[in-house]
């Protein structure tokens, strides 16, 4: 990373910046401190440096924000496709959306993975473009200039600790990269087991309808957020909205015995209880659609 800073410059913070607010799996800051760090030695400018990233981190926001308004919800799915926990990240920050709205878009500036996933929820609900565009560009600037003047402030302090940090050379950057493994084969393996599971328990759209045409008695249980119903205002008649927390508790309002159809919008989510992380119902037969 310094290496291209050196040789690029400005090139080089437009297009990492770019792509890692954009959602590809780079790692943003040590380029930002890299270029804070250039500037507080007198090799770049700070002010050039930090509107340089303001403008790719809001360029990407754009992007995203336009995605959604143009293919709607699916295009959400494409973000999760890079994110380790791709089965809950899209519900999570559906639920954080809908608490903070657009000023969501600022804060998940800051969350690696979550910016184009606030963007682009912005335009699928229809956040109005000049409102977006404001708190894009505030969150843009809040970004860059934190974490740039920040190494520029303290570029002292930073170069001595990554030079304690070089000292340990090899055996640290293994153990570094052991550990990152481990934890990656965890997550695929969790969700692969997950996915199994999942498959054994769908029951299709056509097959529900047939069984509730015969009469059979079904709990049928939305497991939604509240986003997702305000972006598609129905529901399977005579569905229970629950949120998946509460099928946790003991005295859940699902009877024993019941045979349960769960369903959300996300043909993957992970917090629905067809999943190995979620606690189903006692007793109960358990389908997911």
């Amino acid at each position: 990373m310094p290496d291209l800073l050196v040789q690029y410059g400005m090139a080089v913070v437009f297009a990492w910046t770019f792509a890692a607010q954009a959602g590809l799996p780079l790692p943003a800051i040590p380029m930002l401190l890299g270029a804070g760090a250039r500037s507080g030695s007198g090799h770049m400018n700070l002010a050039l440096a930090v509107g340089v990233a303001m403008v790719a981190s809001f360029g990407a926001d754009v992007l995203w924000y336009a995605l959604g308004r143009s293919l709607g919800a699916r295009v959400l799915g494409t973000v999760c496709r890079f994110s380790l926990d791709p089965d809950s990240l899209l519900r999570h920050a559906k639920e954080r959306f809908l608490a903070h709205r657009v000023r969501y878009v600022v804060l998940a500036t800051f969350l690696p993975g979550l910016n184009p996933l606030a963007a682009g929820l912005a335009g699928v609900v229809s956040i109005r473009p000049e409102r977006f565009l404001l708190y894009a560009a505030a969150g843009a600037l809040l970004w860059a200039g934190v974490w740039m003047t920040l190494d520029y402030a303290y570029s002292d302090v930073i170069a001595f600790v990554a030079t304690q940090a070089a000292h340990a050379g090899t055996p640290l950057a293994i153990g570094i990269a052991a550990a990152l493994a481990v934890f990656v084969a965890f997550k695929y393996l969790r969700r692969r087991r997950f996915l199994r599971h999942l498959r054994k328990a769908r029951i299709t759209p056509i097959e529900l309808k047939r069984r509730l045409e015969a009469g059979d008695r079904l709990v049928i249980v939305d497991l939604r957020t509240a986003l997702d119903i305000e972006m598609a205002p129905y529901k399977i008649p005579g569905a229970r909205l629950i949120d998946p927390t509460e099928l946790q508790h003991p005295h859940h309002r699902i009877p024993r015995d019941s045979e349960v159809v769960f369903y959300c919008a996300e043909p993957r989510e992970a917090t629905t209880p067809g999943s190995p992380f979620a606690r189903p119902p006692s007793a109960s037969r358990m389908s997911t659609l």
